[in-house]
């Protein structure tokens, strides 16, 4: 169980978010190296007593202090690159998810069943059972199954909203008019948590998102039981 108000990055649920957090430790330690070699060199100058301030040409540092700059660059332009290309490539996907933003609920429709469809509304305070987050659990889960390839595509019916699971490295903003789309590939089972992260509204702390990763037998069972 993923909670979204880990300090950090929560942990990985899905190939995608496992690849955000190696470039997100890959980048800070090139920021701990660059300020490391800073400090040093700032603490070197306050303490030394050798000074010589004749110099008005040195080619070779410049130099260093031209290319370096431009590989440290490259070496995080790449990576991220990488990843941005991952996260929007759609390979056959075997499940189709549409979700519609509300003021201040959210809508699921299974395109590829029939009459699959429901709204997902937060559950009050008050008819929270034991063990569920207030704030953050919802009358209706969208469940899908581990290890396949699913669609998200995302819309609104009224204003923006965002639809984000932190742990499955998802976030796509829901435009009305506009369909975006994105993949998920869940690895393991697992009741993932997310929020809107768009402000939408007064109500907009009121639009929990709850997705349960099931094996494809029990998502098969639960499926053809709604339809």
């Amino acid at each position: 169980m993923a909670y979204p108000f880990e300090f950090g990055l929560q942990d990985a649920s899905s190939p995608i978010m496992e690849e955000l957090l190696y470039f997100h430790d890959h980048t800070l330690m090139i920021v701990f190296l660059i300020s490391s070699l800073v400090l040093y060199i700032i603490s070197l100058m306050l303490t030394t007593k050798l000074t010589h301030t004749s110099t008005m040409d040195a080619q070779e540092v410049e130099t260093i202090w031209t290319i370096l700059p431009a590989v440290i660059l490259i070496l995080i332009a790449l990576p991220s690159l990488r990843i941005l290309y991952m996260m929007d490539e759609m390979n056959n996907p075997s499940l189709t998810v549409k979700t519609m933003g509300h003021q201040w609920y959210w809508s699921y429709e299974y395109s590829d069943y029939e009459d699959l469809c429901f709204d997902s509304y937060m559950v009050p305070t008050s008819d929270l059972n034991p063990g569920q987050l207030r704030l953050l659990e919802v009358d209706n889960r969208v469940i899908i199954p581990t290890e396949l390839t699913v669609r998200i595509l995302i819309s609104s019916e009224d204003v923006l909203h965002s639809w984000a699971i932190p742990s499955l490295g998802l976030k796509t903003d829901a435009i009305p008019g506009r369909l975006n789309q994105m993949t998920l590939l869940a690895t393991r089972p697992g009741l993932y948590y997310g929020q809107c992260s768009e402000i939408c509204g007064a109500n907009h702390s009121f639009m929990p998102i709850v997705l349960e990763t099931v094996p494809l037998e029990a998502f098969e069972k639960w499926s053809y039981s709604l339809t």
